[in-house]
């Protein structure tokens, strides 16, 4: 028994299927995958990708046709399903999906969630830190009430072992000290208290870490890559953790899927 979980940014879902990640999915059989950037509306999803791999969807749909947008696909029945963060600027985004497992003695969360990226300008940075503001607190609140796993396209690589050309990015979004800086008290035991489950499997990794690449030049063939897709867990779920993959056999997206496979099931 045991419970194998997936992040993957599709970068558009109906892309993505064209690549066939819907029968990668299919060929892992994970219990659930969470998705970014799924670029699509409700009608779009509708008989199409409403189950992948045997897994139901829940969504949460950006108010702008072809932007964001999240997905949380699971074999299991969730006992709720809270969609958004109740934040409206990011919620007309579509950026949080959480599904709720309340099992005896656990209640337990899955959480796909996509962070916004602030390397388009000035504007975009500014509402990526107003994220990070309201993040943080939304975090801690559900910490005090349960355990969970928040699986996405978090848009920062929090160290230099996170991405190939760090010294060329200390002033690009994404490696920002104040970015990294949040990162760093999120998961900082008497902070945040979560922990980068990625990590704790593969402390020292570098090359062999990155989920995402520029589609400029060459990054993906020569891997200068970054780190941006994580697994952020309350440590007791973090425990559970036993292997992590990062697939790259096949390119659905920009990103690659990242798999962790946990010894508790559901």
């Amino acid at each position: 028994m045991g419970l194998k979980l997936v992040t993957l940014n599709l970068n558009g879902i109906r892309s993505a299927a064209t690549k066939g990640f819907a029968e990668w999915a299919a060929s892992v059989a994970p219990d659930c995958m969470g998705v970014q950037e799924v670029k699509a509306q409700a009608t779009d999803v509708a008989g199409k990708f409403d189950d992948v791999a045997g897994m139901k969807g829940h969504f949460h749909y950006a108010q702008k046709k072809g932007y964001s947008g999240v997905g949380l696909y699971t074999r299991h029945e969730p006992s709720d399903v809270v969609v958004g963060l109740g934040v409206p600027e990011f919620d007309d985004e579509g950026r949080w999906v959480e599904l709720r497992f309340d099992i005896p003695g656990r209640a337990l969360s899955l959480i796909s969630c996509y962070f916004p990226s602030g390397s388009s300008g000035p504007e975009r940075q500014a509402a990526k830190f107003r994220f990070l503001d309201v993040m943080a607190p939304h975090l801690a609140r559900l910490r005090a009430q349960r355990e969970f796993i928040l699986v996405g396209d978090v848009n920062i690589a929090h160290r230099e072992a996170d991405l190939k050309n760090w010294k060329g990015n200390l002033k690009n979004s994404g490696f920002l000290p104040e970015e990294r800086a949040w990162m760093s008290t999120l998961l900082d035991p008497a902070q945040g208290g979560l922990v980068d489950v990625y990590r704790r499997l593969h402390p020292d990794t570098t090359d062999a870490c990155y989920t995402w690449w520029s589609n400029r030049g060459q990054a993906y063939a020569k891997n200068v890559g970054w780190r941006l897709d994580y697994h952020l867990a309350t440590p007791a779920l973090a425990e559970g953790a036993r292997t992590a993959s990062i697939y790259k056999d096949q390119k659905f997206s920009d990103h690659a899927p990242l798999t962790i496979d946990y010894a508790w099931s559901i």
